[in-house]
C-alpha cells in the first residue's frame, strides 16, 4: 500500500508532502490507533486511509498554504486534545471501488478518534475528483465543516 501511495500521490519527489514510511506510520498510530486504518480482503490490504487529528491553529495554516503537509504532520504535537482532523489519505485498489470501503473505514476511523477528540472540522487538500466527492460526503454525514487547501498539485 505504500508503493501504491507513492505512486497515486508521488510524495517521494515532493518534499512538501508526508512520505509515509514505517516510521511515520508508527507516530500516527501514537497520536491515535485510528488514525492508521485498512481493509483486508483475506488475501491482503485492498484499501487504506491516513487521518491526522491536529489542531485548529495548524488546520488554518495549512489551509492557508502557509505549511505543507509534511510541516502538518511535524507540527502537530503529541499527547494533547486534537480539534481538527486531515483527510489524509484513501487509497482503495481499483477492482475495489465505488462499494463504500473507503467511507466505512474512514466513518469507523473518525467515530473512534471521536471518543477521545472533540473534532470541530475536517481538512483536506484533494488530489482527485473522487477524493473531492468523497470527503463532501464525510462532512455532510458526520455534521462537520469540510475546509479545503486552495490548489491542487
Amino acid at each position: 500500500m505504500i508503493q501504491l501511495a507513492d505512486e497515486v500521490f508521488a510524495s517521494r519527489s515532493d518534499p512538501n508532502q508526508l512520505d509515509v514510511n514505517p516510521d511515520v506510520l508508527d507516530h500516527l498510530r501514537q497520536i491515535h490507533p485510528a488514525t492508521v486504518s485498512q481493509y483486508d480482503d483475506g488475501h491482503g490490504p485492498v484499501a487504506w486511509i491516513l487521518l491526522l487529528p491536529t489542531t485548529l491553529e495548524l488546520m488554518n495554516r495549512f489551509i492557508k498554504n502557509e505549511i505543507s503537509e509534511k510541516e502538518l504532520y511535524e507540527l502537530t504535537p503529541l499527547r494533547i486534545t486534537y480539534e481538527a482532523l486531515y483527510l489524509c489519505s484513501a487509497m482503495v485498489l481499483e477492482e475495489y471501488r465505488r462499494k463504500g470501503i473507503a467511507k466505512k473505514l474512514t466513518l469507523d476511523a473518525i467515530k473512534a478518534i471521536r471518543l477521545a477528540h472533540p473534532i470541530k472540522a475536517l481538512f483536506v487538500w484533494t488530489f482527485s475528483k473522487e477524493g473531492l466527492i468523497g470527503s463532501e460526503a464525510l462532512a455532510q454525514i458526520l455534521s462537520l465543516p469540510l475546509y479545503k487547501r486552495i490548489g491542487l498539485t
